[in-house]
């Protein structure tokens, strides 16, 4: 499917669902449906740098909580239509995460990862002790109760996070189907032999941090107005870095859809048990989920599906080769 109409078809989807949310009439749809497409941003975000490149970052609360402090940070100067705050707090992260990836690249495996960690903590440090964005106090951002045409302002941000996880899917398939997601793939199976055969890593790593950084500040820069009163502890938390990578893993890190599954899935799965029991459990769900794939699934599950898929025709054969080779009944 080209890639045109695959962002057509995406958009009247995302009507649909916004159009199912609106008809049943209560707003936590909406309130738990933004949280679930947030998801599926960061997810599919984490996945151009940890699933194509096989680059595991632990970072990915460092740049949601970036692009969310670059909001903060314009609403104490001049309050933006959050559109606006979404591309500025993109360009934020999107820059961080080029210099990060510049800085951080040249280490590979658990140094990379321990080193994204670290940006993490750097950067909570430098918020929690810069006072014009609340510091450890925090900063309450006002929105108002409704907005035209939508309504009711959640509806305005459930709308704003289906457009910008629509967007990411649509990048995260154009990079697949192209020559950098190709280069990202030899990176991932062997980057000593694609430095060997000229491939020029070092710029596709550093393509691929700014691209995931730019998504992962996006997705954060309305979070202020959803959340309305944020402090350092929300916009750090340990759910986003959990989530960001087990969603991924559990879906699959080959292909965009494994983030999407895996978002949608586990998402999903939190939104019940906060509503049933409690938000506690969430990273519970996560760890038993995790670690009951990597043990049945560790491709994710469209592994496993792609598995059933190549295993099912041989066995339709094996099959038919046993009827041939079965001797004749004799009267």
């Amino acid at each position: 499917m080209r890639t045109d109409i695959f962002l057509i078809v995406s958009l009247l989807i995302g009507a649909c669902v916004y159009g199912l949310a609106a008809t049943l009439g209560n707003d936590y749809y909406f309130f738990a449906g933004y949280v679930v497409l947030q998801y599926v941003v960061l997810a599919t975000a984490w996945n151009i740098l940890g699933g194509y490149c096989g680059y595991v970052n632990f970072g990915s609360a460092a740049f949601f909580a970036l692009g969310a402090y670059s909001t903060v940070a314009l609403y104490r100067f001049h309050p933006m239509p959050i559109p606006v705050d979404v591309v500025l707090g993109g360009v934020a992260s999107g820059i961080v995460g080029l210099g990060t990836g510049y800085l951080t690249l040249r280490m590979r495996g658990a140094f990379f990862a321990i080193a994204t960690l670290a940006l993490a903590v750097v950067l909570e440090t430098l918020v929690v002790n810069w006072d014009y964005v609340g510091g450890s106090r925090g900063a309450y951002i006002v929105r108002p109760e409704t907005i035209a045409p939508f309504g009711s302002y959640i509806k305005y941000l459930f709308a704003i996070m289906l457009l910008l996880a629509i967007g990411s899917i649509t990048v995260a398939r154009l990079i697949e189907r192209s020559r950098l997601g190709y280069g990202f793939a030899t990176i991932r199976d062997d980057e000593l032999a694609a430095e060997a055969s000229g491939v020029p890593t070092l710029r596709l790593k550093l393509v691929a941090t700014t691209i995931s950084g730019a998504l992962m500040g996006m997705a954060g820069a309305p979070f202020p107005y959803y959340i309305g009163y944020l402090q350092p502890s929300s916009a750090f938390g340990l759910d986003y870095a959990v989530n960001s990578i087990a969603m991924p893993l559990i879906g699959g890190t080959t292909s965009w859809v494994g983030p999407l599954i895996g978002a949608v899935l586990l998402g999903s799965l939190q939104q019940i048990a906060t509503v049933t029991i409690s938000s506690a459990v969430n990273l519970l769900i996560v760890g038993f989920l995790l670690v009951g794939f990597v043990i049945v699934a560790p491709n994710g599950i469209i592994g496993l599906v792609q598995k059933y898929v190549q295993h099912r025709p041989l066995r339709q054969v094996g099959r038919r080769h046993i009827k041939a080779d079965a001797p004749e009944a004799t009267p």
